[in-house]
């Protein structure tokens, strides 16, 4: 599979589908179309934030005033991280190479985030969201996200799985460095395409990055402004993520949906306003996103009531939840799961 498919919905399997006809209804309704002055103010706003908070940062000097530098960059962090990944769907630009440099721009060089790894592994879950052995995102390697994986784990999953809904959180303040130190081991595989240039970039963020600090800060405090920009990042990530499918069913083997349903029926919305959908990039309409990745994340909002309506019209179950309630469901199921391995401990 190319990184490529990232930035197109599946298509369907016959002109007459369930998903073509809800295509049409989109597209009809102008919801495709690009959007740039949506996206040159969002980027903007954030380039001007994050140019802001770093020039705060060397004028405040050696001060644990940097603190509260550290929890807005970790937001900054977030947010340009949620570019890349409307870059790497396609909704900024329409063609590949745009896309690709910008991503190489926002990702690589301004987060230590490599757009090439995170593209070619988003595109593996958006063909096959929650299915235990196609989508990476259900990968066992810290914790176990389904029955079959708990009675199989050993080792760090087995002995995490006990507690994980408890230690989620937690571990989520390592998810930072995790995908920082991601984007590197991914240099070593031969899938990963550019790696020159991605592994380039990734060395002139992270040095840069601790130049900065060291330079600026006394050792110890610079540390502690590592580690509390790092791991307010991983759980801000983190809380946007583990809401979309964690929690929901779950697909093994040859358990393949058809498009609209695969995509539906393992996804989970969170109410919207101002606030979240910003917080969370738009991605609080993850069917939406699943079903129309290459739509312009302003018009997921506005896509939201035609398809629950068309949902409900084919009596294909739709869940809309609150914020604090998809971290609870998603926080029970990692509970339920782990449960045989506290039972056989």
């Amino acid at each position: 599979m190319t990184t490529d498919n990232i930035v197109q919905p599946a298509p369907p399997a016959a002109t007459g589908s369930d998903f073509a006809r809800l295509c049409r209804e989109i597209t009809s309704a102008g919801l495709m179309a690009r959007r740039p002055g949506y996206y040159v103010a969002r980027i903007g706003i954030i380039a001007v934030l994050f140019a802001a908070a770093w020039a705060a940062f060397f004028l405040i000097g050696d001060s644990w005033w940097q603190l509260p530098i550290a929890a807005f960059l970790a937001v900054m962090f977030a947010q340009i991280a949620l570019v890349s990944h409307d870059l790497a769907h396609r909704q900024v630009f329409r063609t590949r190479r745009p896309s690709q440099l910008a991503g190489w721009i926002a990702g690589n060089l301004g987060i230590g985030m490599s757009y090439g790894w995170w593209m070619d592994k988003h595109t593996r879950h958006h063909a096959n969201p929650n299915h235990e052995d196609l989508d990476p995102d259900l990968n066992p390697d810290v914790l176990v996200w389904t029955d079959g994986q708990a009675k199989a784990s050993r080792g760090i999953p087995r002995f995490i799985g006990r507690w994980q809904g408890y230690l989620f959180f937690p571990l989520l303040t390592l998810e930072g460095f995790n995908l920082h130190v991601s984007g590197f081991r991914a240099l070593f595989s031969p899938s990963l395409k550019n790696r020159w240039i991605e592994g380039a970039t990734l060395v002139v963020h992270v040095a840069a990055y601790l130049t900065a600090v060291f330079l600026v800060l006394s050792p110890g405090k610079a540390i502690v402004f590592i580690l509390v920009h790092q791991c307010l990042w991983g759980i801000y990530m983190g809380s946007i993520f583990a809401p979309n499918h964690k929690g929901m069913p779950t697909l093994a083997g040859d358990d393949r949906p058809d498009f609209l349903r695969r995509q539906v029926l393992t996804s989970r919305n969170v109410n919207g306003n101002w606030l979240i959908d910003n917080a969370m990039g738009g991605l609080n309409y993850q069917i939406e996103h699943h079903l129309f990745p290459s739509m312009p994340s302003a018009y997921l909002r506005r896509a939201q009531p035609l398809v629950e309506a068309y949902c409900a019209e084919l009596g294909v179950s739709y869940l809309t939840t609150g914020l604090i309630e998809s971290w609870r469901q998603a926080l029970q199921h990692l509970n339920h799961v782990g449960a045989p391995i506290r039972e056989n401990a």
